[in-house]
């Protein structure tokens, strides 16, 4: 009987995530100088990450 995909290790699984983490987004719009030092973290522009 053959193990189901889902059923896979996670080191075998590396799927480009669509969505980043607030922190992720912070540090990406300082990348691209987009974040001011005192700019609240809630209501963030969205962004794409970068390939």
């Amino acid at each position: 009987m053959s193990q189901h995909p889902s059923l896979k290790g996670k080191g075998s699984i590396e799927a480009k995530r669509s969505v980043l983490k607030r922190f992720e987004r912070v540090d990406l719009l300082k990348k691209r100088n987009q974040f001011k030092p005192n700019q609240k973290v809630i209501g963030l522009p969205k962004t794409k990450p970068d390939v």
